[in-house]
């Protein structure tokens, strides 16, 4: 058996304007690794590219993540 350690990734509170599931799961995701483009986010987290593109259009306008370049990162 195979014995797996994760690192504290430092995460604080989740913004309270996330509201849904998959809001949660991107943004957890943006602030553990600091940044991902929509194809590393659709392999780790198996969602479809337009559910991606659509959560990360919602985090945006609410001023949670932005783009740089291809790469969605938490704002800061």
């Amino acid at each position: 058996m195979m014995e797996q350690s994760y690192a504290d990734a430092g995460l604080t509170e989740l913004p309270t304007e996330l509201n849904s599931a998959q809001g949660k799961l991107v943004y957890l995701y943006l602030e553990a690794t600091d940044g991902a483009t929509v194809d590393e986010l659709g392999q780790v987290l198996a969602m479809k590219k337009i559910d991606i593109l659509s959560v990360c259009n919602s985090l945006s306008s609410q001023n949670l993540i932005e783009k740089t370049d291809e790469t969605y990162v938490p704002r800061r």
